[in-house]
């Protein structure tokens, strides 16, 4: 059998991935579950996990590890989006089309460094909507770029083909890659 502190760590990749903690106070979160001891316990419907106490009193449990695992900064990866939408470049000057994901708050100053991954002069490239300059420090919704993939769940449309589509038009500003 695998040794405890797997079993712990298992189900804290659990507790990731569900996220059974409360987002704004980054706390787990607590029941009162019929332990019979009328103490509030940490909801954890998969088992317990690091950093969680048993949900009976118990001597053999330490508790002089610091700060949970949760509210350790040094364990933070990222931060999680209000949402995610899907996005199609399109450079006008070699017709290359990419979809991206993106994030909601995203400036399009963060999506162009990430699409240097496919075009490594992209910053010589003007960004249009509907044949509009874009404002770089500005999210696709503050420029104007609806989020419709709600809209295409309730009309039962395949929001993949209804992205919406930014043209990059060349610069020619003799910019080195």
């Amino acid at each position: 059998p695998p040794p405890p502190s797997f079993s712990l760590f298992r189900a804290t990749t659990a507790f990731y991935c569900k996220q059974w903690y409360q987002r704004r106070v980054r706390e787990a979160v607590v029941s009162t579950q019929s332990t019979g001891t009328g103490c509030e316990v940490p909801y954890t419907p998969q088992g317990r996990f690091i950093h969680i106490p048993p949900p009976y009193p118990s001597a053999t449990w330490a508790s002089d590890f610091g700060t949970p695992w949760w509210k350790d900064e040094s364990f933070c990866i990222g931060h999680l989006s209000t949402k995610t939408r899907k996005i199609r470049i399109i450079n006008t000057l070699t017709s290359q089309e990419h979809t991206l994901e993106v994030c909601s708050e995203e400036t399009l100053e963060e999506i162009l460094n990430r699409f240097y991954k496919y075009n490594k002069h992209a910053a010589s490239y003007t960004w249009k909507y509907n044949g509009t300059n874009l404002t770089m420090t500005k999210t696709l919704e503050q420029n104007g770029v609806k989020d419709e993939d709600e809209e295409f769940y309730e009309l039962n449309f395949n929001e993949e083909d209804w992205l919406p589509a930014i043209h990059i038009y060349f610069n020619d500003d003799l910019t080195e890659a």
